[in-house]
């Protein structure tokens, strides 16, 4: 057993987690696990990263460590693993997926974030005043999305 998964996890229920999963996006990202060939020790990562056109950016990714301080719950049947920095930026967001005529994709909605990039994988947060933290990302369009 790694060192990882002894430390202390904080357990948040479904009706407190930092965000939300729709069925539709809980399906997909079970797909795409079972796809890979993922045991149940995997679990969805979401998380927050900086970069981006706006300052940071959104990140998922599976993953069988449980880090200290991961917020741990089970969303749409699909277990969750965020980070305690991520869940500070990401509280009350959900997760679908759309499926449209230019194609699929997940789509983060977040009541944090006062502008997003065109794209909706980059975002500039709140800071607690609720106006737009000076973050430190790059250009709009640089990613050739467009913030908005």
């Amino acid at each position: 057993m790694s060192d990882t998964m002894t430390r202390p996890v904080t357990v948040i229920d479904v009706q407190t987690s930092p965000v939300s999963i729709s069925d539709e996006a809980a399906r997909r990202l079970q797909g795409l696990m079972q796809e890979k060939n993922l045991s149940e020790q995997f679990a969805l990562r979401v998380f927050v990263a900086g970069g981006g056109c706006s300052g940071l950016q959104y990140g998922m990714t599976f993953d069988d460590q449980v880090r200290e301080g991961d917020a741990e719950f089970v969303e749409s049947g699909l277990r969750v693993l965020v980070d305690s920095m991520s869940a500070n930026y990401m509280a009350g967001a959900s997760i679908d997926y759309i499926d449209s005529l230019m194609g699929g994709g997940f789509k983060i909605d977040n009541p944090n974030a006062v502008s997003s990039c065109g794209c909706g994988t980059s975002f500039k947060p709140k800071n607690e005043s609720g106006e737009a933290a000076q973050s430190g990302g790059g250009s709009c369009g640089s990613g050739g999305c467009g913030c908005k």
